[in-house]
């Protein structure tokens, strides 16, 4: 074995690298804090909304009035599917992967978008805002379709935000206020996170100068990973598992018995408490305090919490509470990683029209551990 070292030292995973120069997003893992262009997301999770943060992250400040007007205008006029990619999907497997679905619906959007090649600064944040737009109607009619339920077309006026539309064509019906809020909070919480393992994939393929779509579904398919964006749907198993509040101690003890992992605890980004997680319990404890007939799910993920910290000293992440969120909200809890990829369209696309505007094709090296000095040996030689 032979180890030819690049001038750099390795870390494995990247770790520690810095990749990029970005002015999307700051974390400060040892402090706790996250902020979207210089914003901290407490503040942007209870002053602000889904469509204003995708606006801040994109344009990189927060509208005035008109241009928030214009932009809801522009994303309620995008809603709509292709009759193409509404066809493909109904021709997917009803038990497919939920994302791999939305990886390929994506993809398909860039043969009905006759920008689709245009890579102009202007066309790229008309496609940005199109994304956006349109992945929340292929999960609601994915999900609608699978169950074989009547289609809900998407609401084409600015009174009907994002995850107010969203859960309208996804059930059928209008929901309460409360439930509103919250998943459009969610929206707010998940939208961006710096250079995770999908936002680098998106960047990587938009340093090659392909196309936002290409970028996007590169996204998608690494948010599918187990490692990244499932967390909120194994940590809503393990609840379900648990079932009841007094089962809590029990599954604890097992798991670290057993030394299998529990979700939703520890990130590799934040030394102490991930800053989204705050919110993301009240969110959960408002929304179990208006269903009560679902309250039980944030009474297990609080006691969960508490035990973990007792016997493992370790803070829930940004997935702990998201599970309850989305499960009280009537999310498919295999509709999860999905969820997640609405959000974070924003911040995918922001970082796209960012590496285009300041590319350099991203091409790191390896450390090479293999043989060296090897002669060719003709094939009726070789043992």
């Amino acid at each position: 074995m032979l180890a030819v070292k690049p001038e750099n030292a390795f870390h494995e995973g990247l770790e520690g690298i810095v990749a990029a120069e970005s002015s999307i997003c700051l974390i400060d893992g040892k402090n706790s804090t996250l902020a979207y262009r210089g914003y901290d997301i407490h503040e942007l999770a209870e002053r602000s909304n889904f469509e204003e943060t995708a606006y801040l992250l994109l344009a990189g400040k927060l509208p005035g009035i008109p241009e928030l007007e214009d932009l809801r205008s522009k994303i309620a006029a995008e809603r709509d599917l292709p009759e193409g990619v509404v066809r493909l999907l109904g021709t997917f497997p009803k038990d497919a992967h939920p994302m791999a679905v939305l990886r390929s619906a994506i993809s398909a959007l860039a043969f009905f978008d006759t920008e689709s090649e245009d890579k102009s600064p202007a066309a790229n944040f008309r496609k940005a805002l199109r994304l956006i737009a349109k992945v929340p109607t292929i999960v609601a009619y994915f999900e609608r379709m699978r169950r074989g339920l009547d289609l809900v077309a998407p609401k084409k006026d600015t009174s009907w935000p994002g995850a107010k539309n969203f859960i309208y064509m996804l059930r059928g019906k209008e929901a309460s206020s409360v439930e509103n809020t919250m998943l459009d909070k969610y929206f707010i919480l998940l939208a961006e996170h710096d250079l995770n393992a999908s936002t680098f994939a998106a960047r990587i393929v938009a340093s090659t100068t392909s196309d936002i779509y290409s970028a996007a579904s590169a996204a998608v398919g690494t948010l599918k990973g187990d490692l990244h964006g499932s967390a909120n749907t194994r940590t809503m198993e393990s609840l379900l598992a648990i079932g009841d509040i007094n089962r809590v101690d029990v599954f604890v003890n097992d798991t670290l018995l057993n030394k299998r992992k529990i979700m939703g605890f520890g990130h590799r980004v934040y030394k102490g408490p991930d800053p989204r997680a705050k919110d993301l319990k009240a969110m959960a404890k408002a929304l179990a305090d208006s269903n009560p007939g679902q309250a039980k799910w944030f009474a297990i993920s609080e006691k969960l919490e508490q035990a973990v910290w007792e016997k493992k000293k370790l803070n829930c992440n940004v997935d702990f509470y998201s599970a309850s969120v989305l499960y009280i909200l009537g999310i498919p809890v295999d509709l999860f990683t999905m969820l997640f990829a609405i959000s974070r369209m924003a911040g995918w696309t922001a970082h796209v029209l960012e590496q285009y505007a300041h590319n350099r094709l991203i091409r790191p090296v390896s450390l090479y551990t293999g043989s060296a000095g090897r002669a060719y040996t003709p094939i009726q030689d070789r043992t």
